[in-house]
C-alpha cells in the first residue's frame, strides 16, 4: 500500500525537477489572492474566521524557519448539488527544508479549522487542525503576469495551486502558540503524520522504516518523523 502511494511521486519527480530562482520567504496567495496569512484571516483567541471573497490558500515563510497557512476551500457533491462543504484552515509552527528539497512544517499545536455542510448530522463546527504536513518537493518560478510564484506538491507528485508572492514580508500572526489546546494522543508505536491531500494516519514503526528505505535507495534523503 506505501509503495502504491509512493510511486507515482517517484515516477514524477525527474520532470518536476526545476532551479529555484527565489527564496521561499515571504506571504504567498493563490488565484486571486484574497486569502491572505495573518490577523485578517484567523482570530485564534476566539477561534473565528474572517471569510474572503473567494476560495485559495496562502502560506507565510520566515527566514528563521517559521510558518503559517490559511486555507478557504469548498467541494462540491456531484449527487447532492445543494451539499457544498466549505472548510476554512489556519495553522502555524516551524518548517525544515531537508537536504532532498522536501518541507516537513510542525505545527505549534494551535491549529483549527471551521467546516460547514448543511448535509451533514452538524452543519457547522469548529475543531483542532495540528498535523505535520510534508511537501516532497517545492519550485519557485517567474510567471510572466503574476511575477515569483511557488509551486509546492503533494506527496504523489500533485501539484497545489500556484501561489503567487504578495510580500517578501511575512505577513503572519505571532509565531508562538496563540490558544490553548489539549494535545491530541498519538496511537502507541506511531508517529501521525498527514500527507497532504489524504486523510490522517497512523504510522507504525515498521511502515515507517519500509518509506525511508524506499526514500534512500531511490538517492532521496530519509524523512525524519
Amino acid at each position: 500500500m506505501i509503495l502504491a502511494y509512493l510511486l507515482p511521486l517517484v515516477l514524477a519527480l525527474p520532470s518536476l525537477a526545476q532551479p529555484n530562482i527565489t527564496a521561499i520567504t515571504g506571504t504567498w496567495s493563490s488565484g486571486s489572492q484574497n486569502v491572505l496569512t495573518g490577523p485578517g484571516f484567523a482570530q485564534p483567541a476566539n477561534e473565528s474566521f474572517t471569510y474572503p471573497p473567494t476560495t485559495g490558500l496562502a502560506y507565510s515563510f520566515t527566514a528563521d524557519g517559521y510558518y503559517e497557512i490559511a486555507r478557504y476551500r469548498m467541494t462540491s457533491n456531484g449527487t447532492q448539488p445543494n451539499c457544498i462543504t466549505g472548510v476554512m484552515n489556519w495553522c502555524h509552527g516551524t518548517y525544515d527544508i531537508l537536504s532532498n528539497g522536501s518541507i516537513i512544517m510542525t505545527p505549534f499545536g494551535d491549529g483549527y479549522q471551521q467546516i460547514q455542510d448543511p448535509c451533514a448530522a452538524t452543519s457547522n463546527f469548529i475543531e483542532n487542525y495540528n498535523d505535520t504536513e510534508y511537501y516532497p518537493l517545492w519550485t519557485t518560478y517567474q510567471d510572466v503576469v503574476k511575477g515569483y510564484t511557488l509551486q509546492l506538491y503533494q506527496y504523489d507528485g500533485t501539484p497545489l495551486a500556484p501561489a503567487y508572492q504578495v510580500t517578501v514580508s511575512p505577513i503572519m500572526l505571532p509565531t508562538q502558540p496563540l490558544r490553548n489546546v489539549t494535545p491530541a494522543s498519538v496511537a502507541a508505536g506511531g508517529t501521525r503524520i498527514a500527507l497532504t491531500g489524504k486523510a490522517d494516519r497512523t504510522w507504525s514503526p515498521a511502515s515507517l522504516t519500509m518509506v525511508m528505505t524506499v526514500i534512500t535507495g531511490l538517492g532521496m534523503a530519509s524523512v525524519l518523523l
